[in-house]
């Protein structure tokens, strides 16, 4: 007590340094009292303590120094003096405090640094925590790191400096205390908030593991900027601002801080200088000047490695610059002038501002050397001209760049231009002034006019950037001289800039996710590891999901977390001894884990619980069942780690055998699977099982893994793992696990095929057979779709990957070749093996080898390094003995298949010598070595062998044997390449040399490899190395590859999405993302409207890697010189639609203005003119493609994109046909047969997708193209003869025949007699399939023409001729012999056996042949000339004698060929039999109604022509007219009859007579077809089903409406009656109701309402209302009542005036249906209404309805097309509303237009009135309109008149009105109309008789006599028609 009393007297401050803790702790109890007392921070009393404070935080005694922490606090806080202090007093915190156990302590030392910051001395504090990190004691790191992640979060990155912070954090990631490491994560991810990527580049050294975590955290982090949220002392006023807003509310805190910005840091700055020049080799300035190109390489490798540190401490670089300046001004050698543009590269990005003073000695060299073509070259120079701009100003480099801006090199401008327009994009307008721009735009202006496309573009580009940067109000001065088009292509190059800079900001806001978006959007990032040609198992593993990485938690974290969402009661049970207990606690579990929702499930801290005691051991198997369900929930639920699975898998495992929970094991290991992989699954539990000994576990884990792959698929599995297992399976004594591995092995062979089997070769005998039956029992099947997969993380990844992965796997099977255990042998190759090899004696030799083979066949598969070897064997293999050269052959094949793929290795010291080999004189060697270099290709691939000078010095030696073989080799290989390497171009001399060689089979060989060669080095470069040979050699060899370029093949194109390689433009555009593509777009439309430029409307781009038909043209192309930019224009547009631009065209040539499209052979102004079209409207990039002058694959290419791009442009296609068509005329008259072939592939693809869209070429396309076609089908070729007559076969689709005929009949006359004989071919082809109509311009002339081939010279072409006489004579018979005029007596007794021979290859009584049959029998053209000329013939038919057998001929043809015909248009063959006396005539029609003959006719499209003027006098009855309708129906072919039925119905007077039956049984035909999943199979089943789709809407819209809703609501009735039937039937029946009610507005006028009525009132009495809710679907339901409903709707009550044809009407369910909508609808009450009523409501129309009609009916009759229409509809208008004032309509119009419209409205008056006293009986019969519409009566008045003219009778005789005009009168029409129009106007003629003649009926009914007519034809119809009648009777 007494010392207490000493020291309790003493002052504060004494009692604070007291030796006595005690009173040092009663001291810091006071000063912290005195601290918060004292008010003014500049007391003195703060300057007693300024000593002692340091004190306070480093008391040893813990008690004490918490307090004296507080205190310290206190002080810091508000003293004034405190900052003096830091140093010393954070030191002592991080040495004293930071280790001390207490969290407290702690604490309070973190808040006295961060008070020290905040009172400005964060740089001391910073300084002192840093050291701190350097301490041995690992809390103390870790309290470190804390605090200055505490410090960077509350002050932001401005008072913290981050970059010493930065470069220390790498060292703390390599910690040995997790502690550590995890406190530096969390601090890399505070820092990654505020300087974002500026944090990757000093981490990247880092471990890769720790690098993903952070990626995947800083992904997660939010996109916005942190804000600073403690301030400094000196910051108040900002915190009171930051205050102010944390009150007013979150968000406007988020706008109102605009003016403080996020810091930008530069990553540069964070990074520490590294010193080089010490560092560069000491011999470096003697190496780069060194004569060998290799030890100059050296230097440079040295010195590239050195520059590629980010930065780099300055010095003296003078003398490596001008090193590097000279090698790349001066050296020959490429590749090192690219390596030492990198180096500079590389310095200028190390040192950045302080390279500056070197860049003006740098930079003209690189400019002049952009002369340089090859791509990596410049590419290297772009990279260092670009890295020095940065380094100095425009400015500064100005002059160098004007220097060579007129150079006469195009490269060195072009690269000048581009490197300023990427300038440009560096600078601002202050960078870039007006004195700037006046230098360098007028050398701009020059560039744009030169020759060179590549130098224009690029000077467009620097123009637009310019423009971009300082406004076009800057530029446009310097741009008066520019010529619009010009400055249009100015403007475009802007846009390109402003969607790039899009780019390069959506890129800055969110590297990483942009980066992952366009790796997506491009088919996933590039593989690692082995490249696609080998692709392992390892190389490719599983799409890789973002993984959830947990840590592993303690049990007691796990309880506190499982107790927060588990019940208490489940959690107290889960360990009771009482299983019922243990049950009810396990349900309560399940049902909350059900519940729990995924972000808050504790799934590690869950399955511990599961796992505690009893756990897995759990004795009940009901429990135990429950356990294993929850853990498969959990699996499937949460967020589930492999931590978590580790904790369940060794359960499950044990359970999997288990017989009552085996099932619910391998649920839950399947969850787990999905959860975690199934590789890494499937690992952990196959190393599990087979730990333990239980065989039904390993059976049936065996058993699940199984069923698992064909869930989950093959990818990323370890087969190498499996393969040691499935071996410890097989070897198991167990039999079912025995089976359970083979059963296995059988599903692993479903994905890896035969070479599975090479690893179990060793097994027995007896297991190796119960393999080979379980592969053989696979055989054939392919591996299923796996449905499991990686769920978490995106399927979308995984889908992508997946396909990415099966492309490059051509399948999905891992490379066999890469799972092979491989031996190392070079220990086994001894030196004493290798000197026997190399030994004297000839039989030591063989012994070495023997040994050899021996260790390679003990080894089986061995790995590349085979020590001495290699030198070994090449010795042998020009040894003296002939049979020790066969064996080391022999042995080199071993070593091919036992080394597999990375055998490349040798191929050029070891597999050269192979060929040389192949020079030997005995053939058996030879044949040897040939078997051995191909057992090597098959393992290398040829690349490698091609590569280098090797192959070229072994053709070098003039040896006949190896040059034979080898050129044999060559021409056998190149084809199937599809790139090769440059170095076959050395071998090009020798091969010219071996086509003048002495030896016959030299040059045989060598001229059939020459087309191969030329296949990949193309002509031109071969003529080109011609220039090498003697002037003797040139000519012939010159002949030699004309040659060889008319049978050179396709070059295979590479397949499409690899990997890692650029993106061809013929691929397709890259998918880029949907927002920028609508911003490309959004920029390209505002260009269109500036420019009135129409730009085709594109649909967003896909984002599957490959569209399915990008597999036939997308074909990737190499990657060309083409940059990025031109890559990213390539993906717009390639046809601009210019309004009107066709028709400008076809203009101006007809008024000669351009040059006429008719030439022999094209001369040089038709190309530039079709260059000069083509250029408004292709875009820039595909018409220079196509008109590249050197390289034709180029073309190729281009071709490729049209075709691909043709669905998606075809407005654009289209509106460029003219173009296209004549571009590809130019290439009929080039030799080059790959772009001939791909031009044939384009157009058999353009004419079909034209006819499916109803265009038709016009007279300007036909003529400039037709003509140039039919001289390729003279062609040589017999493929492109082919191609041609099915491209013609084709064109008539889209362009009449009768108009092909008259081209064809020009083709004729041509000299080259194959074309004479296709021409003719076709010739007879349009007739048998048109008809006599398609002979222009008479058929008496064409056959003349025809017939005079008859005496032809050459044989093929008089048997064309013959053909195609007999072709008319089966269309018209013995009518041809006057048709054809007089022949020679010889030419008509050819043309006479001709048709006698075709007469009797059909037999005379043949019973109705099978259809294999009559193909058989249909009669053969003799010699045709092409084989594919008859395959469009039809039988030939028999001569005129001969009538009954004739007729049972045409029996039989009838039941066979036209089973679908109607009985009512078949003809009577028996009553024609029995009647003799008119066998001459063409047989009349079975006598049936009328009615039924106006069923719609199926007419084919392209069979119906213009009509011939003699098509009369073939077709002389109605009757054969109705036959040759039912000839082009009845056709075999179903588009020919789809195209029939669209033709009919696009004929409203046709289509709206279809009866309500017919129109049922058609929609049921057209539906079932679009159901049949059979048509899929066909080859055109997708379109076939399109067609049909628009055939059905087309029935819907033109049939009449009452027949085609009857029959929809009977078919509905019937499909929803059958059982069988598909539902899809009913849906589609549904649809077109549905379709029907949508336009019912429109039509409800011309609908029967009552017979409508009557049908819902039989489905009703069918389907109730009761029975009608009972359907599985409810749609049938909704169906009708919206069909009601919309009815009542329209025509409001009225709708119940409508039941008359219901006989009880009041038992109807309809009626009170009715009612009831009528009542709610409110209408019930106008039921009784009257039309005045109506008119009543009308009158009451808003005034601004009436003035928007009548504005309507104005506009239309002010319109050219619809003024008739318009004055109807005014006239009509007017008479409904009789009080319209049209005064202010016709204020504002000319007197003449006034008078037009009142005499308009007059003659309409007028033509009704006539039209009523002309036609009164027509408005009491009540019949129906021909077109089902309400015709206006001075329509029915003008046909009367016609007609009546036409039969020569009086216009006021109306009694003959009414009579039946005789049908061969009517049949004459004018010559230029069409059959269909015929047909349409004999059947409407045929309407109007019968019902004149029935009105004439109904009003004479008295008298039962009927008027004559004035024809005497018509009482020759009658009888003949009464005697049908009475015959059939």
């Amino acid at each position: 007590m007494g010392d207490d009393s000493e020291w309790m007297k003493l002052p504060i401050d004494q009692k604070c340094e007291h030796k006595v803790w005690k009173a040092r702790l009663n001291g810091y109890e006071e000063a912290l009292k005195l601290f918060n007392r004292i008010e003014d921070e500049k007391s003195p009393e703060w300057g007693k303590y300024l000593g002692l404070l340091k004190k306070f935080v480093t008391d040893s005694n813990a008690v004490a120094q918490l307090k004296g922490l507080e205190a310290a606090l206190a002080y810091v806080e508000n003293a004034h003096v405190a900052g003096k202090t830091s140093g010393e007093v954070v030191s002592g915190v991080v040495s004293k405090v930071f280790n001390q156990p207490k969290a407290r302590a702690k604490e309070l030392g973190s808040d006295i640094c961060l008070m020290y910051m905040e009172i400005e001395r964060a740089e001391v504090v910073q300084d002192e925590l840093i050291k701190g990190l350097d301490n041995k004691n690992p809390k103390i790191v870790v309290t470190c790191i804390e605090t200055l992640r505490k410090a960077l979060s509350e002050f932001g990155s401005k008072i913290i400096t981050l970059k010493p912070v930065v470069k220390v954090l790498p060292k703390q990631f390599e910690s040995r205390e997790k502690a550590v490491r995890d406190e530096a994560k969390l601090l890399a991810v505070e820092i990654y908030k505020w300087i974002r990527d500026a944090l990757r580049p000093p981490l990247q050294g880092i471990n890769s593991v720790q690098l993903k975590e952070l990626e995947e955290e800083w992904v997660k982090l939010p996109t916005t900027a942190p804000k600073q949220s403690r301030f400094l002392r000196s910051q108040q006023a900002l915190k009171a601002k930051f205050e102010q807003q944390q009150a007013a509310g979150g968000d406007e805190a988020d706008g109102d801080n605009d003016d403080e910005p996020a810091p930008q840091v530069d990553p540069y700055e964070l990074l520490e200088a590294v010193e080089i020049l010490s560092k560069l080799p000491k011999d470096f300035y003697d190496k780069i000047e060194a004569k060998k190109w290799q030890e100059r390489k050296e230097a440079l490798e040295a010195v590239e490695t050195l520059a590629k540190n980010p930065k780099l401490e300055n010095g003296d670089f003078g003398d490596l610059v001008r090193a590097l300046r000279k090698v790349i001004g001066k050296d020959a050698n490429v590749m090192l002038v690219t390596l030492a543009a990198k180096c500079v590269a590389g310095l200028a990005a190390g040192l950045r501002k302080k390279f500056g003073t070197y860049a003006g000695h740098v930079v003209p060299t690189i400019l002049e050397k952009f002369k340089e073509k090859k791509p990596q070259v410049v590419q290297a120079l772009q990279e260092a001209i670009d890295a020095i701009f940065l380094t100095t100003t425009l400015q500064n480099i100005s002059e160098d760049v004007l220097g060579v801006m007129d150079n006469k090199n195009p490269s060195i401008k072009q690269q000048a231009s581009l490197f300023l327009a990427r300038s440009f994009r560096h600078c601002t307008q202050a960078t870039l002034p007006k004195s700037m721009l006046k230098a360098f735009c007028p050398a701009f202006l020059k560039q744009v006019n030169d020759s060179a496309p590549e130098v224009r573009d690029a000077a467009y580009e620097a123009l637009g950037t310019a423009m971009k940067v300082v406004g076009e109000k800057a530029v446009n001065p310097f741009l008066a001289d520019l010529d619009k088009l010009k400055l249009d292509k100015v403007r475009i190059a802007i846009i390109i800039i402003n969607i790039s800079v899009l780019v390069y900001r959506q890129y800055t806001v969110c590297p990483y996710r942009w980066r992952q978006s366009i790796l997506c959007a491009f088919g996933g990032p590039p593989k690692k590891g082995k490249p696609a040609s080998a692709p392992s198992a390892k190389g490719k593993k599983c799409p890789e999901t973002k993984e959830f990485v947990e840590t592993e938690l303690s049990i007691e974290v796990c309880e506190e977390r499982s107790a927060a969402v588990l019940p208490a009661s489940c959690m107290q049970l889960l360990d009771s001894a009482n299983w019922k207990e243990r049950l009810a606690s396990m349900e309560e579990f399940q049902k909350a884990v059900e519940q729990m929702d995924k972000s808050e499930m504790p799934c590690q801290a869950l399955v511990r619980m599961l796992a505690k005691k009893p756990g897995w051991k759990e004795t009940n198997f009901q429990v135990m069942q429950m356990k294993l369900h929850i853990v498969g929930l959990i699996a499937q639920k949460g967020s589930f780690s492999k931590t978590s699975a580790f904790v369940v898998l060794d359960g499950l495992v044990d359970k999997i055998g288990d017989v009552k929970c085996g099932g619910k094991a391998k649920e839950g290991l399947t969850a787990t699977a999905e959860a975690c992989s199934l590789p890494w699954t499937a690992e952990q539990v196959v190393s599990m099982v087979f730990a333990q000994k239980n065989p039904k576990n390993q059976a049936e884990t065996l058993n699940w893994l199984a069923n698992a792959m064909k869930e989950f698929g093959f990818a990323g599995i370890n087969v190498k793992g499996f393969i040691d297992n499935v071996k410890t399976a097989l070897g198991a004594t167990n039999p079912a696990v025995r089976t359970a591995a083979v059963t296995l092995l059988g599903v692993m062979y479903l994905y890896m095929g035969a070479p599975l089997r090479m690893f179990f070769e060793d097994e027995k005998p007896a297991l190796l057979k119960q393999i080979d039956d379980e592969f053989e029992k696979m055989q054939g099947q392919s591996p299923p779709t796996a449905f499991r997969g990686a769920k978490k993380g995106g399927a979308e990844e995984d889908g992508e990957e997946a396909e990415e992965q099966q492309e490059e796997d051509g399948g999905g099977a891992p490379d066999i070749m890469d799972l092979l255990p491989r031996t190392d042998i070079s220990d086994k190759i001894t030196q004493d093996m290798v000197d026997k090899i190399g030994d004297k004696n000839w039989k030591i030799r063989k012994e070495g080898l023997d040994e050899v083979a021996a260790v390679i066949s003990e080894a089986k598969f061995i790995q590349p390094s085979i020590g001495e070897l290699p030198m070994a064997l090449k010795g042998r293999l020009n040894d003296s003995n002939k049979i020790l050269v066969q064996q080391t052959l022999t042995i080199l094949q071993q070593i091919a298949v036992a080394m597999g793929p990375a055998l490349k290795q040798h191929v050029k010291n070891l597999g050269m010598p192979i060929i040389t080999v192949l020079g030997d004189s005995k053939t058996n060697v030879r044949a040897a070595a040939m078997t051995t270099l191909q057992a090597w290709v098959e393992q290398t691939g040829m690349k490698d062998w091609l590569e280098g000078e090797d192959l070229s010095e072994e053709l070098k030696r003039e040896n006949p044997f190896l040059r034979q073989e080898v050129l044999g080799w060559l021409a056998e290989k190149l084809p199937a390449m599809r790139m090769v390497p440059s170095d076959l171009m050395l071998c090009v001399p020798y091969l010219y040399s071996c086509l003048e060689d002495r030896n016959g089979d030299v040059r045989k060989k060598a001229q059939d490899a020459l087309p191969t060669f030329m296949m990949h080095l193309g002509y031109e470069k071969m003529l080109k190395a011609t220039g090498k040979l003697k002037p003797a050699s040139k000519e012939p060899v010159s002949a030699l590859l004309e040659k060889a370029r008319a049978v050179m093949p396709a070059k295979l194109a590479p397949p499409p999405g690899k990997a890692g390689s650029a993106k061809s433009i013929s691929g397709g555009a890259p998918a880029l993302p949907v927002a920028l593509y609508l911003v490309m777009m959004l920029f390209l439309c505002f260009l269109s409207c500036s420019d009135n430029v129409s730009v085709l409307s594109c649909k967003p781009p896909h984002f599957s890697p490959l569209s399915p038909r990008q597999g036939v043209l997308g074909k990737k192309a190499p990657v060309t010189k083409a940059t990025a930019k031109d890559e990213e224009d390539r993906s717009g547009v390639i046809f601009i639609l210019v309004p009107n631009g066709k028709e400008q065209r076809i203009k101006e040539e007809k008024g000669l203005k351009v040059l006429k499209w008719n030439f022999q052979t094209p001369r040089d102004e038709y190309v530039d003119q079709l260059k000069t079209q083509m250029s408004t409207c292709f875009a820039r990039w595909l018409q220079d493609e196509l008109f590249h002058a050197s390289d034709f694959q180029r073309q190729v290419k281009a071709i490729g994109v049209m075709g691909e791009r043709m669905e998606d442009e075809l407005e654009g296609t289209v509106s460029c046909l003219d173009l296209i068509l004549k571009w590809f005329t130019l290439r009929f008259f080039e030799t080059n047969s790959t772009v001939l072939m791909k031009v044939l592939e384009y157009l058999k693809l353009l004419f079909p997708t034209l006819s499916r869209e109803n265009y038709h070429l016009n007279e300007y396309e036909a003529s400039s193209f037709i003509p140039y076609l039919i001289l390729k089908v003279g062609e040589s070729k017999d493929v492109v003869r082919k191609d041609v007559r099915a491209i013609l076969t084709m064109l008539c689709k889209v362009y009449p025949a009768s108009k092909v005929f008259p081209f064809l009949m020009d083709g004729t006359k041509s000299k080259n007699s194959k074309q004479r004989a296709e021409c003719l071919e076709e010739l007879g082809c349009l007739i048998e399939n048109y008809g006599m109509n398609v002979c222009q311009p008479t058929p008496a002339k064409s056959l003349k023409e025809i017939a005079v081939h008859i005496g032809d010279r050459d044989n093929s072409v008089r048997n064309a001729a013959l053909n195609t006489v007999l072709a008319v004579y089966n269309v018209c018979g013995d009518q041809v012999y006057k048709l054809i005029g007089n022949l020679s007596e010889k030419e008509m007794s050819m043309l006479e056996e001709r048709v006698k021979r075709s007469a009797k290859k059909t037999p005379a009584a043949a019973p109705p042949p099978t259809r294999q049959a009559a193909e058989r029998e249909r009669p053969q053209r003799e010699h045709p000339s092409n084989p594919n000329a008859t395959f469009m013939r039809k039988p030939a038919q028999q001569p005129q004698e001969d009538v009954p057998n004739k007729l049972n001929q045409a029996r039989a043809i009838r039941e066979h060929s036209h089973p679908s015909i109607p009985k009512e248009f078949q003809l009577d063959l028996d009553m024609i039999e029995n009647d003799h006396t008119r066998v001459s005539e063409l047989p009349d029609l079975v006598q049936h109604k009328l009615d039924e003959l106006l069923e719609p006719i199926m007419m084919p499209e392209p069979k119906i022509r213009s009509v011939s003027p003699h098509f009369d006098d073939l077709h002389n009855s109605t009757a054969s007219t109705i036959n040759f309708v039912i000839s082009q129906v009845a056709s075999g072919d179903i588009n020919t009859s789809i195209q029939a039925l669209a033709q009919l119905f696009s004929m409203e007077s046709l289509a709206r007579e279809a009866s309500m039956g017919v129109l049922k049984d058609l929609m049921h035909g057209l539906i079932t077809l679009m159901l049949d999943a059979r048509v899929e199979d066909i080859e055109d089943g997708q379109q076939l089903i399109r067609s049909v789709n628009l055939l059905v809407v087309r029935v819907l819209e033109k049939s009449d409406q009452t027949n085609i809703l009857s029959a929809l609501l009977v078919l509905l009735q019937d499909s929803l009656t059958t059982s069988s039937g598909s539902p899809m039937f009913s849906e589609l029946v549904m649809k077109c109701l549905w379709r029907m009610i949508r336009f019912l507005p429109e039509t409800i006028n011309s609908i029967n309402l009552d017979r409508i009525l009557l049908d819902v009132h039989n489905f009703m009495k069918v389907f109730p209302k009761e029975k009608l809710k009972q359907l599985k679907s409810d749609v049938p339901h909704r169906t009708l009542k919206t069909l009601l409903h919309t009815l009542c709707k329209l025509t409001g009550a009225k709708i119940l005036d409508h039941m008359s044809m219901i006989e009880n009407k009041n038992d109807s369910e309809l009626e009170a249906h009715l009612r009831r909508v009528v009542k709610h609808s409110g209408n019930f009450s106008g039921m009784k209404s009257d039309r005045g009523t109506e008119k009543g409501q009308d009158d009451r129309m808003s005034k601004a309805k009436v003035s928007d009609i009548l504005s309507e009916i104005f506009k239309k009759i002010g319109s050219k097309e619809n003024t008739k229409e318009g004055l109807t509809e005014l006239y009509e208008y007017k008479q409904n509303y009789s009080d319209a004032d049209l005064e202010p309509f016709l204020r504002n119009t000319s007197q003449f237009f006034q008078s037009y419209v009142e005499r308009g409205l007059r003659m309409i008056e007028s033509e009704r009135e006539g039209k009523g006293r002309i036609q009164p009986s027509s408005t009491d019969s009540g019949s129906v309109p021909l077109n089902g519409e309400e015709m206006k009566p001075a329509v029915y008045y003008e046909r009367l008149k016609i007609l009546r003219q036409r039969q020569g009778l009086e216009n006021n005789s109306r009694g003959d009105s009414g009579l039946m005009r005789p049908i061969t009168s009517l049949l004459s029409k004018p010559s230029v109309a069409s059959s269909t129009d015929m047909l349409q106007s004999k059947l409407s003629q045929l309407k109007e008789s019968r019902e004149s003649h029935f009105q004439q009926e109904q009003s004479h009914s008295n008298s039962p006599t009927r008027c004559s007519s004035p024809s005497a034809n018509l009482d020759d119809l009658k009888k003949r028609l009464e005697r049908i009648k009475s015959n059939r009777q």
